[in-house]
């Protein structure tokens, strides 16, 4: 009994801290996050004058909603060049989860 429930233990804490975030660098992630990194490590990493962003959600990881591309986000803050990209990535418990792709140029 004891061995089962160990087992159920390790299994359920797999399926709440995986994920599929990949990017150059990967912070930390918890039971509960907010962290900010960059999406790309090539550009030549000038701010530039515009930034713009895209989002999408997801709810109890059953209902995902939303478009967070580099384009849309370049189409909300009017960059015609993009030199960088960033995202911000929040997760409360695995219950929601929201994914922000920002981009900067000109």
């Amino acid at each position: 009994m004891k061995k089962t429930l160990v087992v159920s233990a390790i299994g359920a804490m797999s399926l709440l801290l995986s994920g599929c975030l990949s990017a150059p660098f990967e912070p930390p992630v918890g039971l509960v996050s907010v962290i900010k990194a960059p999406l790309s490590t090539e550009g030549n990493w000038e701010m530039g004058s515009k930034s713009g962003e895209s989002s999408s959600i997801s709810i109890l990881g059953l209902v995902a909603v939303g478009d967070c591309s580099i384009s849309t986000a370049a189409d909300a803050g009017g960059v015609s060049k993009v030199n960088h990209v960033d995202y911000e990535y929040r997760n409360v418990l695995g219950i929601y989860q929201k994914a922000t792709v920002i981009v900067y140029g000109e």
